[in-house]
């Protein structure tokens, strides 16, 4: 198996976990630049909201799965 085709059974197979990461991504870079634009906060501040970004992503996905294991066990 050739490395393209690695790569596309890999994104064939996540397929909606990428989607749903950049969705996450651009969203957050998009409210961090518009709101810190609106503030005209210094750059390192905004610099410290992008990287927090990398916590505020594995906590939405991290409770998430937490709210779907806690909803399949009630059923």
């Amino acid at each position: 198996m050739s490395a393209v085709d690695t790569v596309v059974a890999h994104v064939e197979e996540h397929r909606g976990g990428i989607v749903a990461d950049m969705v996450f991504a651009v969203v957050w870079v998009g409210v961090v630049s518009v709101v810190f634009s609106l503030l005209g906060a210094p750059q390192w501040a905004q610099y410290l909201t992008m990287a927090l970004g990398v916590v505020a992503y594995y906590g939405f996905f991290w409770s998430l799965a937490i709210a779907r294991e806690q909803q399949s066990a009630a059923e």
